[in-house]
Formats: C-alpha cells, sequence, structure tokens
C-alpha cells in the first residue's frame, strides 16, 4: 500500500449577505466559510480522503499571510513528494517523513494530520475495516452511538441565545455551547437566561474564546474570576478556553480560583501541546482534533494519556461533516471518550450561519438522530465523498471573518 500521490482542494462556501454580529468593543463580519479537501492514493489505486486543517493559521478567525490556498501548495508540493512510496499503513513513517521537512509546527500538525487521516481511509478501506477499528483492534469494546452536544451561539442578544438553545433542544441535543462575549453584565445576563429557558437537563458549554482577545475591551484575570463565580450559580458544563491557551499557567491559576470544570486545547500547535496542557496546566477537559493534532495517531496519544486521569478527552470539531466523521471514529475507538461536538449550520433559528457545503461535501446521509450519531461502520471512514462540491465551491480568496473594533480598541489581529 504504498503512496503515489497527494492532492487537496480549497472551497469556499459563501455567506450571502454577509452577517455581522457586535460583540464587546466591536463587530465581527462573516464573509464564508473555507474548507480542505484532501485525497491521497496508493499505488493499487486505492483513495483515502482527509478533511483539512483551517489553514497554516489553524484555529485562528483572522489569517494574516496564511492561506488555505497555500496549505493546499504545500500538500501538494513537499509534502506529497515527501510521503511517496511510505506505506499508508504505517503511520509512524509518514509524520517522520513530514516532519523531515522542517516546517513551523503548527502547519507540521497540519499536514501530518491531512496525511494520517487520509491514509487511516485508503488503509481501512484495503483492510475491510473501519477506522476505529484500526486504531482499537478488532477486540477492543467500542460503541459506535455517540452522543453530541450542539455547538452554535456566536454573538447575539442575550434572548437570541435562550431562543437558539431552546430550539435546539427541541432537536433532541443534550448539550448546548455558545460564544459569549457581549462583556461582563450580559454575559452574565446570558447564562442566567439560558439556564431558565431550557432548565436543569441540558448541559450549557461556555466558549469564553472571546474573553481574552479583544484588544483593549478583553477582561481582565479578576474579571473572568468574578464572572465563574456567578456562572456557578447556573451550573455551566465548562468553560472553554476562558484565558489565553498558550498560558498554561494561567489555567492553573484560574483553577485555583474557581471550582467550575475549565475545557481547551483546540488551539494547541501540536499532540505533545495537548498533552503539556494537561501536565502544566490545569484543564477538566482536553479537546484535541484529528484535523489539527497530527491527526488519528496524535490524538489518539492525547487521549490516552487522559485515561486514569481526572480529565476527560472531548474531541473538538467544527467543520464539514466529513470531519465530523473522521472525530467521530476518533471518539468511538479513543479510551474513556464518548462526546462529541457537533456544529449546527444553518439559517433557522438553531443555526450559527448557513454553511451549506458542510453537509454537501458527502454523498453518504448521517444517521444522526435526536442527538446521537452512529459512526459509519463501512472500511476507512466509511463514507462517500461528493467531488462536485470542487466545482461547485469554487475558492473565494480573503479572509473568512474579520474583526472591526470600536476606535481606540487595538486588535491583535486574531
Amino acid at each position: 500500500m504504498r503512496i503515489s500521490d497527494v492532492s487537496a482542494w480549497t472551497m469556499s462556501s459563501p455567506i450571502d449577505p454577509p452577517q455581522e454580529r457586535r460583540f464587546y468593543g466591536g463587530v465581527r463580519r462573516l464573509l464564508k466559510r473555507d474548507a480542505v479537501l484532501v485525497r491521497l492514493e496508493t499505488a493499487d489505486g486505492t483513495v483515502g480522503f482527509a478533511p483539512g486543517g483551517a489553514s497554516s493559521s489553524a484555529m485562528r478567525e483572522y489569517f494574516e499571510g496564511a492561506s488555505h490556498g497555500g496549505f493546499v501548495d504545500l500538500l501538494e508540493s513537499d509534502v506529497a513528494d515527501a510521503v511517496a512510496g511510505a506505506d499508508a499503513d504505517d503511520p509512524t513513517e509518514l509524520a517522520t517523513r513530514i516532519r523531515d521537512l522542517g516546517l513551523p509546527r503548527l502547519l507540521e500538525s497540519q499536514a501530518i494530520s491531512a496525511v494520517d487521516v487520509a491514509a487511516h481511509d485508503a488503509w481501512g478501506k484495503a483492510a475491510g475495516t473501519p477506522a476505529y477499528e484500526l486504531l482499537t483492534g478488532e477486540t477492543a469494546d467500542i460503541s459506535t452511538s455517540l452522543p453530541l452536544y450542539a455547538s452554535a451561539g456566536m454573538y447575539m442578544e442575550p434572548e437570541g441565545y435562550a431562543e437558539q438553545a431552546a430550539a435546539i433542544r427541541e432537536r433532541g441535543f443534550g448539550g448546548y455551547k455558545y460564544r459569549p462575549g457581549l462583556g461582563p453584565d450580559e454575559d452574565r445576563r446570558t447564562l442566567r437566561l439560558l439556564r431558565k429557558r431550557v432548565g436543569d437537563e441540558m448541559d450549557l458549554m461556555v466558549d469564553a474564546h472571546t474573553w481574552w482577545k479583544i484588544g483593549e475591551c478583553s477582561y481582565t484575570f479578576d474579571e473572568i474570576v468574578a464572572l465563574l463565580d456567578d456562572f456557578g450559580e447556573h451550573d455551566p458544563y465548562w468553560i472553554e478556553e476562558p484565558v489565553e491557551p498558550g498560558d498554561h499557567g494561567a489555567y492553573t491559576r484560574l483553577a485555583e480560583r474557581t471550582d467550575l470544570p475549565l475545557a481547551g486545547g483546540e488551539s494547541e500547535e501540536s499532540s505533545e501541546g495537548l498533552i503539556a496542557l494537561v501536565e502544566d496546566g490545569r484543564v477538566d477537559f482536553l479537546q484535541g482534533d484529528v484535523r489539527h493534532h497530527e491527526g488519528f495517531t496524535g490524538t489518539m496519544r492525547a487521549a490516552r494519556h487522559c485515561a486514569g486521569r481526572d480529565v476527560r478527552f472531548v474531541p473538538h470539531n467544527f467543520g464539514t461533516n466529513l470531519g465530523l466523521v473522521a472525530n467521530a471514529h476518533l471518539t468511538a475507538a479513543a479510551p474513556e471518550t464518548r462526546l462529541l461536538e457537533y456544529p449546527v449550520f444553518g439559517d433557522d433559528v438553531a443555526g450559527m450561519y448557513p454553511f451549506p457545503l458542510a453537509e454537501a461535501i458527502l454523498d453518504t446521509d448521517l444517521d444522526l438522530e435526536n442527538g446521537t450519531l452512529d459512526v459509519p461502520e463501512g472500511p476507512g471512514l466509511g463514507v462517500e465523498v461528493n467531488l462536485d462540491v470542487v466545482e461547485e465551491y469554487p475558492e473565494i480568496e480573503g479572509p473568512w471573518t474579520e474583526f472591526e473594533y470600536d476606535e481606540g480598541v487595538i486588535s491583535d489581529g486574531e
């Protein structure tokens, strides 16, 4: 099963008309959503697919000097040359060849991720085995029926979050994650309204990454502590990225000041970074992603590191349904892991924003009902990719989102 070719495409799903979401200190403008599709072929004609990472600036909403197109060019040139002739069923060798290119750490992790996932898809197809069994072995105790939590709400009036959460609850989801950032007082009111609207039976996850990246309006550490003191009354399931991701010490200090569960990891540059967050920081939930943390191989390494510790591995997942399926195979295989993030897209009250490419990328209908996903049991990833999307969603150059800050507020560009 020697690799003969790696190819990739950038696609864009426009948000037309663009949407503007006001936050504390500015406006976020949503223009489109991008996606990268990666195809790997072996000498015998077996083909595997993978979702590509966001860009060489993974997890950054505002890209400076980086693009999906640049990542695609890298995959089709240096990376393709590096892995040519390697065995698709030898993830260690594939990662070593890519590391030998000397890429920046973040870009290296994403390149390894794309090749690793696509290789597992091809390997599973050739062996007639689902990807999750390649990760665990046939004798492992695997559950392929996964509970999902809905990931949606972004910068709206507090009443809008409550209305959205209620609509998502009606779809059968047991958890709702939202993105605050309206200012400390309105953030308090949002969680209070949410809990009142959905009751105690729905988990509420707070994705607080806006708190530390809005320039002069960023919340201070003491403001965050005070917010969490008030949040405790409403029993949030976790507080995600309440401090800058690279500052593991801040996670530790915050954990010493609050009893609320903390989550993080999606912005780490490698699987080693995920493990370091467990060792050096203090998180209750670790959020790796097969698109960004060295594919199945790297994220499984981090998930196994959590097993037996007071840290639960819950994959981050925010992109197309191909990424959802890949992270679902990881979730099924990882020890002590069952919960998975499901981004809710659409132009109705439950959707964050329209992103039709997310579903169009697959020809396979997923078994998704009442907040539960049954992992495809076919070989490899178990799904058929719709290559027509390459022409139907041509690349649109430029950033997918823009931040416009109020006068006097300095942006760090992220």
